[in-house]
């Protein structure tokens, strides 16, 4: 007889796993979500102000300001629906919130298409400012393009390794972009500032009623990216205040560096020189004509490196955006579970961020061949992102209806009361103006209209299939 005890079946003692709840880290302060905001709203001024030129020529500073106020409903709509859902959604959790699942991810889809050629166009814009000091990363598409692809690829994995390491960036290269904004509309002002020059070249270069209408359209792309900030509200500390001063302060900067920009570029150069010969570059084209040749051979290399510091912040904060936005998803189970799969070691949606990442460069082989590239792909930025704001300011509508007495942090001001429902006048004069624009682009843009309905199609597509397998989180 065995005095021992043995084991028998059924005796196994079971110790369950411990399981451990991967989270994004909050360590993001009000600098870090200013920073990689104002990188991806501020990088656009390198290129849209030479887009609108084309198209709105004399009425390039107005239509830049009447777009401008479109921002400013729109900041004020995030910075409302981010205090009250600090999640890494943005439009996607306003939309799952204020409507339902379906919506939510079609809001979601969108801006994944608007983070992709934020990557994407991004990117392909740092080369040409470079070639400044080494003229075939303008010249060459084979150099410009690799080069390109070799800064996502570098910005995945600083990516890869955590938002810690990549918001010291952001808050860098953001400080030396405004500060040299600054200093170009100060020395503008300064030696170029001649009120009947400019009144002159506005009114005698004054578009048609449809030239002006589609100008103002395309200065929507102007300001696009401002989502960003928002999808970072789940690794910033105490969000529900810091992000809402980070979208008011956002507001103040952009608006006033890019009415500064605007003018000055309309001092330095006619309306048909910026909408020709620095349509790509227009803000290389002011430091290029500043009168005193000291001056401009100091700013010419300065802008070089400042254009390519702040699109390396919007490749990165497109980057940023996307990999929270797919995690965001993943985690509500509106998109497959791998997209919220985080790295054991270094917290960071890892498959997301090496998914997009590729996909932004196959947008860029073309490249190689075609410099349309760049084109096609600002008008599908422009797609995903209104289509993401109509979104926004319908969700923030939606909520005051459905969830009146829902805490809300940040309160938008300038309400109409209708029974016992406060309505913003912002978000629903946002919502008009964002569907017009968005209409306009449309009609006017037959390849962002095939790609991007496409695109939207394909993703209504995979959530009915991936909804049926899949029951929603209780």
């Amino acid at each position: 007889m065995d005095n021992g005890w043995q084991q028998k079946p059924g005796n196994r003692i079971y110790r369950p796993r411990r399981i451990r709840k991967y989270r994004l880290r909050r360590v993001l302060g009000v600098a870090a979500v200013f920073s990689a905001g104002y990188g991806n709203v501020g990088s656009s001024i390198y290129y849209a102000l030479g887009i609108v030129a084309v198209t709105a020529s004399g009425a390039t500073p107005v239509a830049l300001g009447i777009a401008g106020i479109l921002f400013v409903f729109t900041a004020l709509t995030y910075a409302e629906g981010t205090a009250m859902y600090p999640e890494a959604g943005g439009s996607a959790s306003f939309a799952l919130h204020g409507f339902n699942r379906a919506i939510g991810f079609v809001a979601g889809w969108a801006l994944m298409l608007s983070y992709i050629a934020t990557i994407s166009i991004s990117a392909f814009t740092i080369p040409p400012y470079f070639g400044f000091f080494w003229e075939p990363l303008k010249s060459s598409p084979v150099i410009s393009t690799a080069v390109a692809i070799g800064i996502i690829l570098f910005l995945m994995l600083m990516n890869l390794i955590g938002v810690r390491e990549t918001s010291v960036i952001n808050i860098g290269a953001a400080i030396l972009d405004i500060a040299t904004q600054v200093t170009l509309i100060v020395i503008g002002f300064i030696l170029l500032f001649n009120p009947p020059v400019l009144i002159g070249r506005i009114v005698d270069n004054w578009p048609s009623p449809d030239k002006l209408v589609l100008g103002i359209a395309l200065a929507s792309i102007a300001y696009t990216g401002i989502e960003t900030a928002s999808q970072m509200a789940e690794e910033t500390r105490i969000p529900e205040r810091r992000v809402p001063r980070a979208l008011i302060l956002m507001i103040f900067a952009v608006l006033a560096i890019f009415a500064g920009i605007s003018l000055v570029s309309f001092m330095a150069m006619t309306p048909q020189e910026l909408g020709s010969e620095w349509a790509r570059d227009p803000v290389a084209g002011i430091a290029a004509n500043i009168p005193v040749k000291i001056l401009s051979d100091i700013l010419k290399p300065l802008i070089g490196i400042l254009a390519g510091t702040i699109l390396l912040i919007a490749t990165n904060a497109g980057l940023i955006g996307i990999s929270r936005l797919a995690f965001s998803l993943g985690q509500r189970k509106l998109a497959p579970k791998m997209f919220s799969k985080i790295h054991r070691r270094f917290q960071t949606p890892y498959i997301a961020i090496l998914l997009f990442s590729a996909i932004g460069i196959i947008i860029l082989v073309p490249g190689f061949f075609t410099p349309s590239v760049f084109e096609n792909v600002g008008a599908l930025y422009a797609f995903g992102s209104l289509l993401a704001f109509m979104f926004s300011h319908a969700s923030i509508i939606s909520l005051r209806i459905r969830k009146p007495e829902q805490p809300r942090p940040f309160r938008l001001p300038l309400n109409i009361n209708i029974g016992k429902v406060s309505l913003p006048i912002t978000a629903i004069l946002g919502f008009v103006f964002t569907t017009v624009i968005w209409i306009i682009i449309n009609v006017t843009q037959p390849f962002s209209r095939l790609v991007g309905f496409v695109w939207m199609i394909l993703g209504i597509l995979i959530y009915y299939i991936f909804s049926r397998r899949v029951s929603p989180p209780s």
